[in-house]
């Protein structure tokens, strides 16, 4: 479900009718039916019609910020924004994609310093390369121990694209893992449903005997914090890698 307060935080004393159904009829009820149209289609479809009606204000900037979280490319908003130009108006396209730049600036951003970028924006160290997992993941990743007593605690970071393989965290009693997003996109699926996208501040509890995946985003470099959930006859189960198509 999509969460937004965005209408009671500006709007709530003075129009909290308004607020009340921007938050939760428009984004708590029409944004949230993915069983219709994924979050992907509804950035497109929204980004067009405020880009047609000339509406390239905070709110566009705002819905390209979310196209981007929700999967959309560099490569991909330029098509759509090209695309939507000669419907829409070639000068609206201009205005569009002045905002778009800004928003995708760091795709173009040098690998060397996207990752020293990504380090940056997180309070926790990206650690060392994981190579005693490698064989587990599809790219690189790097793993920085933040607690190994009481309750293990890893900063996990993943290179743009790279994930892991589907796994199962098994347990007798308990036992499962808790992820804290804390930099960059990515991506977390269970076995049987479709992806969600991850993004600062998300939260995924992840219990015991569940088949998932988790793993950055095409374009951008994605860090959590991986948190072992105690319990008894703990043990990781790695199984085939995460296919192109998932």
């Amino acid at each position: 479900m999509v969460k937004q307060t965005a209408g009671r935080n500006q709007l709530g004393d003075f129009a909290p009718k308004f607020a009340q159904l921007n938050d939760d009829v428009l984004f708590g009820e029409v944004w949230s039916r993915d069983d219709k149209l994924s979050l992907r289609d509804r950035s497109l479809v929204t980004l067009v019609a405020l880009m047609a009606q000339g509406l390239v204000d905070s709110s566009f900037q705002f819905h390209l910020q979310s196209a981007k979280a929700n999967g959309i490319t560099q490569e991909e908003i330029a098509e759509i924004l090209t695309h939507a130009a000669f419907y829409a108006g070639w000068p609206k396209a201009w205005a569009a994609f002045r905002l778009a730049k800004e928003v995708w600036a760091d795709a173009a951003t040098p690998p060397a310093n996207a990752k020293e970028a990504h380090a940056q924006s997180m309070l926790f160290p990206i650690g060392q390369p994981n190579n005693g997992f490698a064989q587990y993941f599809s790219g690189q990743s790097f793993l920085a121990p933040i607690s190994t007593q009481q309750v293990g605690i890893y900063n996990v970071t993943f290179e743009p694209g790279c994930r892991n393989n589907w796994h199962i965290h098994h347990a007798a009693v308990g036992g499962g893992q808790i992820l804290i997003c804390l930099a960059g996109r990515g991506f977390y699926q269970e076995w049987g449903k479709p992806a969600q996208p991850l993004q600062p501040g998300d939260v995924v509890n992840i219990p015991a005997g569940v088949k998932h995946w988790h793993g950055a985003a095409p374009d951008s470099w994605f860090s959590h914090l991986a948190v072992e959930v105690p319990g008894q006859e703990t043990h990781n189960e790695w199984l085939e890698p995460v296919d192109e198509a998932d």
